[in-house]
């Protein structure tokens, strides 16, 4: 049990930091709602996030591999705090999206930083159960966030919540200067300045790691493929319940509570299961049975209807990521790891933004059950082809 102090106590800082997270995002969005009564003013926060993980991830990676990775969280939750604790004091509403940009990349660094540090921390026997455990302490973030953010607002306003928030990233430094030290040999490439010439030189490193490994990085490009697809048809699921299926405010909180119960029931499978759970079975069964879920759910005509394709989501969701996390982090280098998913996430993030925004114009154009159809069928293609690359005969090697 003792090798688990020190997991057990990282799980506590990523979960005060996810509830954090949800109180800021309901909170900030509320202000912004508030200030300007647009729509349209709510979805550029949402693009603000990709956008910011373009600008900062192309070089972040190159910082990430070569710095004290806790040191670096800890600087990146501080500093996130104190620009969250600035947002009610600012003038205008331009200044607003300036610092949520700015905040937007410094949780866009914190991502695979914090992926770095949990490789070295934990050990590979112990990485699936982690994985599930985290999955868990997120899902259980999605359901008390808001909670929490409800009654934040009830007690005050949303500026009350947002400084909330900048206490509890204060809070998750803390527990992160808890742990121990992974990167006690770092000392020479600390000292080194990060120049175009080196990030260009990284940008090799990755590129020859990837044709020499093309199997792991079909795996990944597999997983950023759901990434993006779910992203996309996420963006239309709650004009879809009440514009669609004309659900109320109550039974769509609801169906987001169903579906908060199923990531929670999977990954207490996932913890409770994860010596017997073969991690390409996660990847490839996890993956179809998610797009599934949203088959059920774009063909439904109410809520009776909806809600088993929803659960079947939040359940098929955990066993997709534990798997996908733990195939990632078992082989992909620790030492270019950082370099790797800030590369790979920066085009993510770019095809994000692209499909979100053609989902939108053509649900906008045509309906959304059709365009929500066509999103899921697609997620559906990519689950055949990891089922596909996670069976043949390649998985010996890697499963």
């Amino acid at each position: 049990m003792f090798r688990w102090k020190y997991p057990f106590i990282l799980l506590g800082g990523i979960g005060i930091s996810n509830v954090g997270a949800w109180v800021y995002l309901i909170a900030l969005n509320l202000i912004i709602l508030n200030k300007t009564g647009s729509p349209l003013a709510i979805a550029l926060l949402y693009i603000l996030h990709p956008i910011a993980t373009i600008c900062s991830n192309a070089w972040a990676g190159s910082l990430i591999d070569r710095v004290n990775t806790r040191r670096l969280m800890m600087g990146l939750d501080i500093f996130r705090a104190i620009c969250i604790a600035f947002i009610p004091f600012l003038p205008s509403l331009i200044y607003v999206y300036i610092l949520a940009f700015i905040i937007n990349m410094g949780s866009a660094i914190f991502q695979p930083t914090s992926m770095v540090y949990m490789t070295k921390l934990i050990p590979e026997a112990d990485r699936q159960r982690f994985n599930a455990l985290r999955s868990f302490i997120n899902s259980c973030g999605s359901l008390i966030g808001p909670a929490i953010a409800g009654m934040l607002f009830w007690m005050g306003t949303p500026y009350t919540a947002i400084h909330i928030n900048a206490v509890a990233l204060l809070f998750s430094a803390l527990i992160i200067k808890m742990l121990p030290n992974v990167d006690s040999r770092l000392k020479e490439t600390e000292r080194q300045r990060i120049t175009w010439q080196l990030i260009k030189k990284d940008f090799r490193v990755v590129f020859h790691f990837s044709r020499s490994n093309t199997y792991v990085v079909k795996i990944y490009l597999l997983f950023s493929g759901t990434t993006i697809i779910m992203t996309a048809i996420d963006s239309l699921e709650a004009a879809f319940a009440k514009g669609v299926l004309s659900m109320s405010d109550t039974n769509y909180g609801f169906l987001l509570s169903v579906f908060g119960g199923g990531i929670i029931i999977g990954s207490i499978i996932n913890s409770l299961y994860s010596k017997k759970l073969a991690v390409n079975l996660l990847i490839g069964m996890g993956t179809i049975s998610t797009s599934i879920g949203y088959i059920i759910f774009y063909s439904s005509d109410g809520f009776f209807s909806a809600t088993p394709g929803v659960f079947l989501i939040g359940i098929a969701v955990t066993f997709a990521n534990t798997g996908y996390m733990t195939f990632y982090q078992n082989h992909v280098p620790v030492g270019m790891m950082g370099r790797f998913e800030s590369l790979f996430s920066v085009m993510e993030a770019g095809f994000i933004v692209v499909v979100t925004v053609l989902i939108g114009f053509a649900a906008e154009l045509t309906s959304i059950r059709p365009v929500g159809l066509i999103g899921s069928f697609a997620f559906l293609t990519v689950g055949l082809l990891a089922w596909k690359a996670v069976t043949g005969e390649k998985r010996k090697e890697y499963f």
